[in-house]
Parts: structure tokens; C-alpha cells; sequence
């Protein structure tokens, strides 16, 4: 693995886990990991336990003993590290958004279509896919329960940076991140209600917004904004966007209102998604990631109203393996399962999903939200989702 911090540690809580709880085909060992300081990538081996710890990541891909790279890296080095990983015979697990440009992505596509020929799989890691409460509100659409979908309406709201003297973290750089609440969260609303709907998204209108434009710069030591000599600390330019607002058309006809920021004061992690259709509405709130709201409009009118479903049953995705009913599970779960359905697509020898070419596709939907809200908020259509090798 590439990365120890966040999605690192995440990833590594579900590496740990995922063959204590599932019966699998094969069976995962934390061989390497990679990250650039030292000192904390050895803690990190230690801490989050791994076998071993380097700061070269083409250490991982010439080791022979080294199957599946699973990159945790911000976006600027996804391409460069997944490429070389799958030209090397690698099977490739790569954090969201897939990369942080269109040709980049398409790059990564034309290599996982070439490196799939010789059995070498990819995936990217859109984990809320992955929320057992998510899967089977996807089954409930994709079974007619909900009728001809009409609306789509999805929030992911933060305020982590609320606070004008935050620091310009790499989050907050363009060069490093791609974009800002637009990919970091509102990629992960794109790809759940494609996935859950079945629908792609094919245009937008988009504004996005930069509230605070110039950040402390961080203290290298802390990642807290430094002072010098009792002095505020110097600045620089924030260079992606806080927050940003769209609307949508999906391919099968549905209208869809999205929302990302991370300017949303109280609000820590809230994604909420609603889905209309002609016979029914299903709702699923992160906050709650065990339930989903269902209302059958089928039913006698005596009879409808919000129904609670609570997704812990053994027979619901994925709970099988974890507690008796009732028992609920949590954030980190999404990535246990994560894990589960990779390792049993690379054992098995099918593709798993979401696929590159699937994650390439968000990364069009980014594009066109960027290039739209660039041209005062005008009609811009999502491009086809063509690999280099295509081209």
C-alpha cells in the first residue's frame, strides 16, 4: 500500500479484517508499506500492521511477492503509480477520484483495458458503494420498486475548513488534489447515484464557489498554520473550489440536484441521497448508514407513509458475515466489504467493480461541473467516456 494517513489507515483496518470475517479464495498479506517520511511510515507499518515499510513506492511494484498495489496517495501521483503497477503484472486498488485530470484517468482506463487482457485486474475505492443500506437501495430500483425514477437529490456536506486560518493543506491545492469539495466528496455522490439508479449522468449547469481564497501556509512539523517570530503566518492562494452546487440530467430521463461543500457549518460527514420514482422514494443519510427510509406509494393510501428498514438482517448485502440482527455496523464496515469483493474478483478472475473505465466516467462528470460553472453555469454535456487506446 501507498499512504498511512486517512484512507491508509482505513484501508489497512479493512486489510486486517476482511479474511477474520469472510470466507475468501485467497487470503491477504500486508507485505509492504510505502510513504515518504520515514519515521512515520515505520510507525504506521508498526501501528497499522504491516510486514515491512519503504519510502520508494517502485519498491512495491518490483518486489515478485507483491501482488495487488492498493494506492492511498493524494490524486497527483495516482496515474504515475497505478500505470507503472499494472504494466508490472500488479492487480491495482486506487483511491477516489481515479486522478486529478480527464487525460490522466483516460491513460489509467487504456491501461487496466490493456493489463486485463493478461488477468491483471483494477478497481477504484468509492467504499459508500459499499453500505449494505446502499446495495440494497440499489436492488430496490434496479427490482421495479420504485417505478420509472424521476428525481435524484444528493448532499455531501462538511465544515472542516470553516476556520479562515485552517491551513493550505494539499486538499486545498489544486496541483495536488485536482479540485476541491467537487472531487474530494462530490465524486462520491456522483458514483453512488449512478450506481444505485443505474442511470450515468449526461450534462449539467454548475456554480462553484472559493470562500476563503488565501490560507496560512502549514508548519511542516505540526500541520498547524505556523507564526514567525510572533507574527501571523505567511499565505498562500487556496486554488480549488469550496463548495459546489449542480444540476443534472441522468441518461434514463431522471432530473438530479447535487451539492458538495465543505463550508456547511455543523455539519461533519452528512451525505443524504433521495430517490423518486413513479411508485416509490427510497432515502438513505450516512448519519444513519444502517437504515433507509422506503415509502411504497402501491399501497393503500390507509396504509403508506415512510417505512424504517433496518439493514442488519443476514440475508441484506454483506451482513452475513458480522453480528445477529439488530447489531448495526459502521463506517469502517464499507471498506471490509470493499476488500471482500476485490479479493474474490482477482481470485476469481473477473473484473471488479467500479471498474476504471466506470471511474473515469465520474471523472467526466467532474470535468463537465468544472467547465460548465468556468462558463457561467451554461448547458455543458458530459464527454463520452472513450479510452486513449479507443482514441
Amino acid at each position: 500500500m501507498v499512504g498511512y494517513a486517512f484512507m491508509g489507515a482505513a484501508h489497512s483496518q479493512a486489510w486486517r479484517t476482511v479474511n477474520r470475517v469472510y470466507d475468501l479464495p485467497a487470503r491477504a498479506r500486508m507485505a509492504l508499506i510505502c510513504g515518504r517520511d520515514t519515521a512515520k511510515v515505520a510507525d504506521a507499518a508498526d501501528r497499522l500492521g504491516w510486514e515491512a515499510y519503504t519510502t520508494d513506492w517502485r519498491d512495491l511494484i518490483n518486489r515478485d511477492d507483491i501482488d495487488v498495489v492498493d494506492i492511498c496517495t493524494p490524486g497527483d501521483s495516482h496515474a504515475e503509480i497505478a500505470l507503472a503497477a499494472l504494466a508490472a503484472g500488479k492487480h491495482v486498488l486506487c483511491e477516489k477520484p481515479l486522478a486529478n485530470t480527464v487525460a490522466e484517468a483516460r491513460a489509467m482506463t487504456a491501461a487496466a483495458d490493456v493489463a486485463r487482457a493478461a488477468g491483471v485486474r483494477s478497481m477504484c475505492a468509492f467504499n459508500y458503494r459499499r453500505v449494505p443500506a446502499v446495495t440494497m437501495m440499489r436492488q430496490l430500483v434496479a427490482d421495479g420498486r420504485l417505478g420509472v425514477i424521476r428525481h435524484v437529490r444528493a448532499v455531501y456536506l462538511q465544515d472542516w475548513i470553516v476556520d479562515p486560518q485552517f491551513p493550505l493543506v494539499w486538499r486545498l491545492q489544486k496541483d495536488r488534489a485536482g479540485s476541491g469539495a467537487l472531487g474530494d466528496i462530490g465524486a462520491h455522490i456522483i458514483d453512488l447515484t449512478q450506481f444505485v439508479t443505474g442511470q450515468r449522468i449526461s450534462g449539467v449547469s454548475a456554480v462553484t464557489e472559493t470562500f476563503v481564497k488565501e490560507r496560512p501556509l502549514p508548519a511542516e512539523s505540526s500541520g498547524l498554520a505556523a507564526s514567525v517570530d510572533g507574527h501571523a503566518a505567511p499565505t498562500g492562494p487556496v486554488t480549488v473550489d469550496d463548495a459546489a452546487v449542480f444540476v443534472a440530467r441522468l441518461d434514463g430521463g431522471a432530473l438530479a440536484t447535487y451539492e458538495a461543500s465543505r463550508f456547511a457549518t455543523g455539519r461533519k460527514n452528512a451525505l443524504r441521497v433521495e430517490i423518486n420514482g413513479s411508485l416509490g422514494t427510497v432515502v438513505f443519510d450516512l448519519e444513519r448508514l444502517n437504515e433507509l427510509e422506503f415509502y411504497d406509494a402501491t399501497r393503500p393510501a390507509v396504509e403508506q407513509g415512510f417505512n424504517r428498514i433496518l439493514v442488519t438482517e443476514g440475508e441484506h448485502p454483506y451482513m452475513s458475515a458480522w453480528w445477529p440482527p439488530g447489531h448495526i455496523i459502521g463506517y469502517e464496515h464499507s471498506f471490509t466489504h470493499e476488500m471482500r469483493d476485490f479479493i474474490e474478483a482477482v481470485a476469481n478472475g473477473v473484473d471488479p467493480t467500479p471498474s476504471f473505465a466506470d471511474a473515469l466516467q465520474v471523472q467526466l462528470v467532474l470535468d463537465a461541473v468544472t467547465r460548465s460553472a468556468e462558463l457561467g453555469s451554461s448547458w455543458t454535456e458530459v464527454a463520452p467516456a472513450l479510452t486513449a487506446a479507443a482514441v
